[in-house]
């Protein structure tokens, strides 16, 4: 690939993620697109992506090939490899050559040879000291990766991160948002019920709701559900 053509494919790719962020997006599709355009930019002949979940556990969410998926699998079973160690230090992991790789990671060098790779280099997706999974790219030959490369790999990988961050801000402002309506729900019953016993009991809105108080920690039941059942008058204080 010449450097003119790989150059614009880089930056028409980009263009290509970002709108896809601003437009609304399905974050596998996106993290998928990403491989994808690594794979081509950055002539890998695979590439997966290991994302931590939100308890911390790795998971295989985007690969180019089966082969590049089964080696991420291995690593996952076993706890070790240059991936695994790219998540775990939150630092980039360039093995120039699998056939050169430290003794303990012997089961991914014989499965990175089984499947045909020579080389493999990984990318942590980080965001302020903190590493969401890592992008990782293999290579049917040996060699380092140059600096170009390198940059266009953390680039991209940030663009993934950004992704990733994005969707679970917006599902989390999604269920506060929802939290918030049910507790805006709630307080118009709780009002409602405050004013269904005071004027049964021909008692203040204080003492109305202290009732309400009352009987739902000595019950241990939510405020809100003891309200809606005063208001539906299946319960009488």
């Amino acid at each position: 690939m010449s450097e003119n053509s790989r150059e614009g494919l880089l930056a028409a790719s980009f263009v290509s993620l970002a709108d896809t962020l601003v437009v609304g997006y399905d974050v596998v599709d996106l993290l998928q697109n990403l491989v994808d355009t690594c794979a081509t930019v950055l002539d890998a002949a695979a590439v997966g992506l290991l994302l931590a979940d939100e308890d911390g556990v790795l998971e295989v969410v985007a690969s180019t090939s089966e082969r590049s998926r089964l080696l991420e699998i291995l690593q996952l079973r076993e706890g070790l490899g240059p991936c695994v160690e790219c998540y775990s230090t939150g630092a980039v992991v360039s093995i120039a050559d699998v056939r050169l790789m430290r003794p303990d990671w012997a089961l991914f060098q014989d499965g990175a040879l089984e499947q045909g790779f020579l080389s493999v280099h990984a990318v942590p997706l980080r965001l302020r000291g903190f590493t969401l999974g890592a992008l990782n790219l293999f290579r049917e030959t040996a060699g380092a990766l140059n600096s170009e490369d390198a940059a266009a790999a953390q680039a991209l990988a940030d663009v993934a991160t950004i992704g990733i961050v994005h969707e679970r801000a917006l599902r989390q402002s999604e269920v506060t948002r929802e939290q918030l309506q049910r507790a805006l729900d709630s307080r118009v019953v709780i009002e409602q019920a405050k004013g269904v016993i005071a004027q049964s009991r021909a008692i203040d809105m204080n003492e109305a709701f202290a009732m309400l108080r009352t009987h739902a920690r000595t019950n241990s039941l939510p405020l809100g559900e003891v309200a809606a059942r005063v208001v539906e008058r299946t319960l009488v204080l």
